[in-house]
């Protein structure tokens, strides 16, 4: 196997098949249990309100899985290409009906820096697009057509109820093989760790090549494409395009299709239900073209691909409609903060937002995307202007409260500027609104640090760990916690509560454990 990996995408490498199975099933609606069932025959893959995976535990495993994977360096932690998953992805769920005895998933979608073409699914409402699938899509329908597709093989529990026919204890090698999905690098020694994979070759077979799951969650994802007002031909085009040029790559590249097979049935089903479907033609935001801008400069930052992103960019800004012009010289300002160059950096960005703020038209895409405020914040900080930097995050916050990348560089900027207790009241109160994020704990604790309060830094870190499933750890900071001589009256109130709490579900683990659960 290749060296280049670390160990723990040598640990998770037999699992990505598994993982990347959501991706083939891409284009299902997730409504078409109502509209379908009365004019379209869906395959019957059993009732999903049964399985020896329950929902809770289904959700659990997600969890788990995630805690890996967000420590992994290909994991693509910026704010504004979160949000806009996320925001793409709630759009078509608002339109996704509740399917009866179904569980109902709080859904993430995030991105991971790797140019093969795949997108993959965990349990639990977990969604995982690479960047190369991102930036190959041309319009925002092809996008969504990719999610929907991935929103129904959650929707309907295809891995659950899959993983459900087999013993609990599978479970284990099944959680290795789903974290293999940031390892499905182009690389022969990947196509052959998979191939002598074993239990994750039989594995694979059951899920990624499932026809019936694939089938259904490509219905399903057309009827959520459709009533979310999206264009339905992006299904085909995308897959057309995915089909043609797998002829031209060896088996290392188009992941997707090797994952998720395209067979000639599954291309004429979709095509034969563009078939009396009225034609939508939807214009793509800015925001679309932004994201994938960001995406092409993350996912190499390298010297090499800097020039070559700077070529694309270039061209956007001479060719291209008014959103790819526009996203063209934010794409040149954002290598030029990649290349450490502040200055023209800042002024490629504010020459783009006093051209967006004069047109009457344009002007309230500042206030509808978080794109361009980030890159301001980050500018600021590389020219060491930590106090600018958070003015324009809380003025920016203003604007669009609810952008949680915005959030956390608020916060960074606040423990930059040394401003302590600016940073420990924004962060309890965003802790009271979003109680399961982990980041949030992580940097009130790096806060406390700071202001030298050694006994609620710990508290903090425990809190955090316990949110990542890392209970043991947890215990043992509260352990630290209780013994630091400036530990108050109130704090061991507060660590005696936790420490039963968590001992509790310790026990739980533990025992689930010893049952093979």
């Amino acid at each position: 196997m290749n060296n280049k990996f670390p160990q723990f995408r040598h640990k998770v490498i037999q699992l990505t098949v598994l993982a990347s199975f959501s991706f083939t099933s891409l284009f299902t609606p997730l409504s078409t249990r109502l509209c379908l069932a009365q004019n379209q025959k869906l395959p019957t893959l059993g009732d999903t309100a049964r399985g020896d995976l329950s929902p809770v535990m289904e959700r659990k495993l997600g969890e788990q899985i995630m805690s890996s994977v967000r420590h992994d360096p290909d994991y693509m932690e910026d704010g504004p290409v979160s949000e806009y998953l996320t925001k793409l992805g709630n759009c078509l769920l608002d339109k996704r009906p509740d399917a009866r005895g179904e569980a109902a998933y709080e859904f993430e979608f995030f991105a991971v820096r790797d140019p093969v073409l795949n997108a993959f699914a965990f349990p639990g409402g977990f969604i995982g697009f690479h960047s190369g699938l991102i930036l190959s899509a041309q319009s925002e329908s092809e996008l969504a057509s990719v999610m929907g597709h991935e929103i129904g093989h959650v929707a309907q529990r295809h891995i659950a109820r899959m993983i459900g026919s087999q013993k609990q204890d599978a479970l284990i090698p099944l959680a290795a093989l789903l974290l293999a999905a940031l390892a499905a690098k182009s690389s022969p020694d990947v196509a052959i760790a998979l191939a002598t994979g074993g239990q994750g070759l039989a594995i694979q077979r059951q899920l990624s090549f499932n026809r019936d799951a694939e089938r259904e969650a490509d219905r399903m994802g057309f009827q959520i494409l459709r009533d979310g007002g999206y264009d339905t031909s992006g299904m085909v085009s995308f897959f057309g395009r995915l089909q043609h040029a797998s002829r031209n790559y060896t088996d290392n590249g188009m992941a997707y299709l090797r994952s998720h097979p395209l067979t000639s049935e599954r291309m004429a089903d979709i095509q034969g239900r563009l078939f009396g479907e009225r034609y939508r033609q939807r214009a793509d935001g800015l925001d679309f073209y932004l994201t994938q801008a960001r995406v092409r400069v993350l996912q190499d930052s390298k010297a090499q691909g800097l020039m070559d992103a700077t070529i694309i960019f270039e061209q956007q800004v001479k060719s291209g409609n008014e959103e790819s012009r526009l996203s063209g010289q934010y794409g040149l300002a954002f290598v030029a903060y990649k290349k450490n160059d502040f200055v023209l950096a800042e002024k490629l960005l504010d020459e783009l937002l006093l051209r967006i703020a004069a047109s009457p038209q344009q002007k309230n895409w500042l206030k509808e995307t978080s794109a361009f405020a980030s890159l301001a914040i980050d500018i600021q900080m590389g020219k060491k202007r930590p106090d600018l930097a958070a003015l324009k995050a809380k003025q920016a916050l203003a604007d669009l409260p609810l952008a949680r990348g915005l959030a956390y560089q608020y916060a960074e900027v606040l423990i930059e500027a040394r401003q302590g207790d600016q940073a420990g009241q924004f962060l309890r109160d965003q802790i009271s609104l979003y109680r399961h994020e982990a980041r949030l704990q992580h940097l009130l604790a790096k806060t406390y640090a700071m202001q030298a309060k050694q006994a609620l830094q710990h508290i903090a870190l425990a809190e955090a760990y316990a949110i990542e499933g890392a209970l043991a750890a947890a215990l043992q900071q509260l352990d630290i916690a209780r013994l630091d001589p400036d530990v108050k009256y109130f704090d061991l109130s507060v660590i005696d509560a936790r420490e039963r709490e968590w001992k509790e579900k310790r026990r739980e683990e533990l025992l689930d454990e010893k049952k093979g659960r």
